[in-house]
This record gives C-alpha cells, sequence and structure tokens, in this order.
C-alpha cells in the first residue's frame, strides 16, 4: 500500500480551503494546507470583508448630513484615508490570525509557500524547496482580477485586489467594469468625495439582475453624482500633466482627465501556473477546473471547490461545496452542493439584495407570472430630507402560487434578501406571506403587505 505524507493536502487558505482543512484536520486527518499570500483569501483580505468596511466609511457623509433632520449639529469633520487602510488592515490581520488559529488547533500544518502539482499525488512548495506527497489533494485557490493587458496604459491602472491599498485618496477615478465590484467601488469613491466616472462597454450596469434593480440603482448612482457613460470602453490610458494625472481615452471619441483608473471587468480562476496539465487536471477554456456535481475533478484523487471552478463565485458557497466534499471524500456519504436560491447582496449605494429569479427570467420558465412591486421612501429618509427611494419587490407563479424571486433595493437589502432566503429555500407562497403579521413600521413589511399584484406576465406579455 502507498504512503503518503497527508491523507488530504489543501492548495489554498480562502475561506473554502480553511473549512475543508479545519474540519478534516478535526475528524483526525493528516492535513497539510499551502497559501502563498495570507490566509484568509479573497474574501477576508482583497474583498468582501475590507470592502464593506469601506463601504461603511463612505456612506458617513450623508449620514452626517441626514442628522440635521434629527436635530442633531454635526460639526467640523474630514477624513484620513491612510488611517481607514491601516484600521482596514489591522481588522484583516486579526482576522487573519483566527483563520491560521483554527487550522492550528485541528492539528492542519501550514505552509506560507506557492503549491505547484508535479503529478496527482505530489505537490512542490516552491517557497520552501521541497515536496510533499498526499491521498487526497483539494484545488481552493479562487480568482484573481482580470486586467486587459492588451490595452496600452494597462500598467498605470490598479485592479480590484491594488485599490484597497492606494497611497493616497485619488481627487478622481475612473472605473472600468458594469458588474458588482465596480458598482461598489464608484459608491465607496464618489462617498469618499472623489469624482467618479463609470465606463462600460454594455447597454446597462449590472444587467443580469432584475430590470427594476438595475434601472433604479442607475438612476440614484446618476443622482448621488457618479458619472456613467455605456456602451464605450477604455482604448488606452496615459501619463498627463497638468490637474489630473491620467488621461483617458474612450471608445467613443471621449477624452476623460483623472487620476486614477480602477479595471473592475471580471475575475477569472487562480489556476495559473499551477501544474494542473502535470497532473492531468481537466481545465474549460476559460482556465478553471472542470469538476462534476460532487466536485470531483476527472482525476480520482483531485478536488477543487470555490471560485476555481467558476460556478458561483461567492464565499458562502465555497465553504458549502468544502463541507459536501468533506462528506463526499471522507464520510461516505454523497453530497451534492446545492446552488439554488442563493442569497446575493450587492453593497451599493444603494444596496441591492436579491433571491431567486428576476421577472424576466420569471417570465421565461412560467406562463403566469405576478409581480408586487412597491416603491417608496423609506421611513429613515424623512425627516433627514433625503430623496432616495426604496424597492421592495416579488415574483409569482401566478398558478402555484410560489414565490420565485424577491427584490429589494435600499437600505439594509442585504439583510432582508438573507431572510427572504430562507423563505423561498421552504418555497413559501404568496399565501404564506399575506398570512405573516407586518412588524410596523419597517421597510421589511412591504412584502407581507403587497396583496394585489402591480401587473401580471401572461406568455411574457405584461398585463395590468
Amino acid at each position: 500500500m502507498t504512503s503518503y505524507d497527508y491523507d488530504l493536502f489543501v492548495i489554498g487558505g480562502g475561506s473554502g480551503g480553511v473549512r475543508a482543512g479545519r474540519l478534516a484536520g478535526s475528524m483526525g486527518k493528516r492535513v497539510g494546507l499551502a497559501e502563498e499570500f495570507r490566509m484568509g483569501g479573497t474574501c477576508v483580505i482583497r474583498g468582501c470583508v475590507p470592502k464593506k468596511l469601506y463601504v461603511y466609511a463612505s456612506q458617513f457623509p450623508e449620514h452626517f448630513s441626514d442628522a440635521a433632520g434629527y436635530g442633531w449639529t454635526v460639526g467640523e469633520r474630514s477624513f484620513d484615508w491612510s488611517r481607514l487602510v491601516a484600521n482596514k488592515e489591522a481588522e484583516i490581520t486579526r482576522l487573519e490570525g483566527l483563520y491560521a488559529k483554527g487550522l492550528n488547533s485541528a492539528k492542519t500544518e501550514i505552509f506560507a509557500s506557492r503549491a505547484v502539482l508535479k503529478d496527482a499525488h505530489t505537490i512542490e512548495l516552491t517557497a520552501l524547496g521541497k515536496t510533499v506527497t498526499a491521498e487526497t489533494i483539494l484545488i481552493a485557490t479562487g480568482g484573481r482580477p482580470f486586467m486587459d493587458e492588451s490595452m496600452p496604459g494597462h500598467e498605470l491602472c490598479v485592479n480590484s485586489d491594488q485599490v484597497f491599498d492606494l497611497k493616497s485618496l485619488p481627487k478622481s477615478i475612473v472605473i472600468q467594469g458594469g458588474g458588482y465590484i465596480a458598482v461598489e467601488f464608484a459608491g465607496i469613491f464618489n462617498g469618499l468625495g472623489v469624482e467618479t466616472t463609470i465606463v462600460y462597454r454594455g447597454k446597462q450596469l449590472l444587467s443580469r439582475f432584475d430590470s427594476d434593480l438595475f434601472t433604479l440603482l442607475n438612476d440614484a448612482m446618476i443622482e448621488k453624482g457618479i458619472r456613467i457613460v455605456t456602451e464605450a470602453k477604455i482604448t488606452a490610458v496615459h501619463e498627463a500633466e497638468g490637474e489630473h494625472s491620467l488621461s483617458v481615452s474612450l471608445s467613443n471619441g471621449d477624452v476623460l482627465a483623472a487620476d486614477q483608473v480602477l479595471q473592475a471587468i471580471g475575475r477569472v480562476p487562480n489556476t495559473k501556473g499551477l501544474g494542473l496539465e502535470a497532473a492531468g487536471v481537466a481545465m474549460a477554456g476559460d482556465g478553471s477546473v472542470v469538476v462534476d456535481a460532487y466536485s470531483h475533478t476527472n482525476v480520482e484523487n483531485i478536488w477543487a471547490v470555490g471560485d476555481v471552478t467558476n460556478r458561483v463565485q461567492l464565499t458562502p458557497v465555497a465553504i458549502h461545496e468544502s463541507m459536501c466534499f468533506l462528506e463526499t471524500a471522507f464520510k461516505g456519504n454523497a453530497m451534492r452542493p446545492d446552488h439554488e436560491l442563493i442569497p446575493t447582496a450587492v453593497f451599493s449605494q444603494p444596496e441591492i439584495g436579491t433571491v431567486g429569479l428576476s421577472e424576466e427570467d420569471a417570465a421565461k420558465q412560467y406562463t403566469n407570472v405576478e409581480v408586487y412591486r412597491a416603491h417608496f421612501r423609506p421611513m429613515r429618509n424623512t425627516l433627514a430630507g433625503r430623496s432616495d427611494k426604496m424597492l421592495t419587490k416579488l415574483v409569482v407563479d401566478g398558478d402555484s402560487r410560489k414565490v420565485v424571486g424577491a427584490h429589494v433595493l435600499g437600505p439594509d437589502a442585504g439583510e432582508m434578501a438573507q431572510l427572504l432566503g430562507i423563505a423561498l429555500k421552504a418555497s413559501a407562497t404568496k399565501d404564506d406571506f399575506d398570512r405573516t403579521m407586518a412588524l410596523h413600521p419597517s421597510a421589511a413589511e412591504e412584502f407581507v403587505t403587497m396583496y394585489s399584484p402591480s401587473y401580471r406576465l401572461v406568455n411574457g406579455v405584461r398585463e395590468s
């Protein structure tokens, strides 16, 4: 019988990899884990966590302004970008330590090194100049920002990893992209007083979301002072002299002056130089690891979870996939990850929370769709004199009465989407929502007080 150094070796110290390594170690398995950068992966170090901290920071100017309507007088105020960056760094360092502590407690051996597969059972730890072997290997290397290196001046741009640690806050920024990363950073920089422009090649930001969400968000962003240029892309970035350090050329002929350019044009699986070819692991055209429904690759002892598989790029999904991997690989309980009805938040300003089908997708699946919609000014904005409005929306299969989609735009939308996800996962009907007593006064009560459909979609055609 072949003897290996480890029962399981995990490549990648992000949320999925750490969860798998820690729990496998707790099961008594001999586990090794390699991470070449910092423990915690994209979410903790350069994604969800620091991003939301920056969102909070960017919202204070509006909070200060709103305070007057509630009787408060706010005195002189100033913002220190370097202090925000330092405090962010302290927090993610704390979280990084907790990840390492959990692995150490489970007796998982951590290697601060890049790991490269030499064959199906052998891993080279490049920073340490050694190789180890493992019976089972889990690839959890996540994704990385895509940079358009064919564009002249791309080296003058930053990506969504680098933007957290800018040496100073720019006076103006151009953001290329139309997905959630682009709109979130647009809100952050705009809130911090930076002149902000989004350039997107498509017709509409967040075009994969429900049409109400992307339309209302677009209008709200413009009202907040963000310039949105659609159906155009950046063709070149050059150094410039004068008030702004960069000149940004667009495909529509416009030339923008800016101090910083952020490329937020997507993420790609982090598989380059991983040695997958040497191990015989199949990859798709986008570089992602090909897996079956159980996260199993074409190589018997190699598995993959998280963004590196390019299925659903969300931290809780990577963790869930890791849990299913452990059940399947080590407990003899074949378990498929459930990718249906995943609640999603976009920390734009205003915030988006969504779960289930958009009305457009529902109309393609169901012949009789009922749409319940409320668009109103939330109570917190009344005394503040703020015109920002909120959207609550339910999409219902009119025949079964099952709620197939729920969408929110406005304060705490993500928090609502998490709880709405429970209801939709439980196959709640519109009648279940109607039977639920409202919690007043709250914005969320709208979800249980919309008794009549705003309109219907019959065979894809809207009827009032």
